[in-house]
């Protein structure tokens, strides 16, 4: 059984990995405007999705970032694709890794759901690394 502790240091753990990846300002700014209405699931992603999977050390982080990348490509998140694109860079994906995953995804998701994630992906990088997204 859990206790109280446990649950207490995966979800400062999970605080910690989500800022490292994602930027102290996104994070803030997402638990910043969490109502009580959705304080769990924020709670949920902190603890068992950065707190336990991203902490794991079973893969290193820009694989996690690159996984995540196809994956979304494949649900056709757009917001949260961008977000990670970001995190990819942070993690030390290079712009040609997170291309080459996009491609990969563009035969098995679909080029449909391949195209819209370009387009993410290349606003991220323009934004974050000008000089990379020509």
């Amino acid at each position: 059984m859990t206790s109280d502790d446990t649950h207490r240091h995966t979800y400062e753990q999970g605080l910690q990995v989500r800022r490292e990846v994602l930027g102290a300002a996104h994070v803030d700014r997402s638990l910043g405007q969490v109502s009580e209405f959705s304080k769990p699931i924020q709670e949920l992603v902190t603890e068992y999705c950065w707190g336990m999977v991203w902490s794991s050390d079973g893969l290193p982080r820009k694989t996690r970032s690159l996984l995540n990348i196809a994956m979304l490509t494949a649900l056709n998140r757009s917001h949260e694709l961008g977000v990670h694109v970001k995190g990819a860079l942070t993690n030390g994906a290079t712009v040609s890794e997170i291309q080459e995953t996009l491609l990969q995804t563009a035969i098995y998701v679909g080029v449909p759901a391949a195209l819209e994630s370009f387009r993410v992906a290349e606003g991220v990088l323009r934004e974050v690394r000008p000089d990379d997204a020509a």
